[in-house]
């Protein structure tokens, strides 16, 4: 058992050898993560300070990889899946595990089960699998509400096209009648010249 004044100084050495595990090579690496397993499992230090690990494609590289995979396996073997799997889901270290279980992005979800389940400690991800089938159940919800907008906005273009039409043939229906109008005028028109030159026509006879 470590020392509790010493448990502060070796978190801060946990992080910061995480942040910097891509300088060790895989032998040291791997004796480096046995030693921190070997601190959590006796809980010589907080299991808190896992929340510097953020296991997702971006964040992490094939050497964080590794110490991760190397850090649970021992933790596993030490502890015990049951225990493990009692530890992660402890409500007082749910926001140490975040990075490590991560729920906010389905990528990021979908990353960690794959990670895990490479490992051999797929068990670990079952609060993650149930998550993960219930998150497309919202997303799937999204699309729908789209459709709708779009067959509200189609509805209202075609009824906005159909008062254009409307609107259309109201011109042109009122066209149609000036043009008729236009036509009946004419028509007096060509019967007043008519009558005119008729008159003048009997008036040079009867002179």
């Amino acid at each position: 058992q470590v020392n509790k004044m010493y448990a502060e100084p070796f978190q801060k050495i946990f992080a910061d050898t995480y942040s910097t595990v891509h300088r060790l090579e895989t032998g040291k690496l791997r004796n480096v993560a046995k030693f921190f397993a070997h601190l959590f499992f006796t809980d010589a230090i907080g299991w808190e300070v896992m929340g510097v690990i953020k296991l997702n494609e971006d964040d992490t590289t094939s050497s964080s990889r590794i110490f991760i995979k190397l850090l649970w396996q021992e933790l596993a073997e030490y502890i015990g899946m049951t225990k493990l799997i009692a530890r992660v889901r402890d409500p007082t270290l749910q926001e140490a595990f975040d990075g490590l279980f991560p729920r906010d992005n389905p990528r990021d979800t979908r990353f960690a089960i794959n990670f895990f389940t490479s490992i051999g400690l797929g068990g670990l991800t079952e609060d993650l699998r149930g998550h993960l089938k219930s998150a497309p159940k919202v997303a799937a919800a999204l699309p729908n509400m789209g459709k709708k907008s779009r067959k509200k906005s189609v509805s209202s273009s075609s009824s906005s096209s159909s008062d254009s039409s409307s609107s259309d043939s109201s011109s042109d229906s009122s066209s149609d009648s000036e043009s008729e109008d236009e036509k009946k005028k004419r028509e007096r028109r060509k019967k007043r010249d008519s009558r005119r030159r008729s008159r003048s026509t009997s008036r040079r006879s009867r002179g």
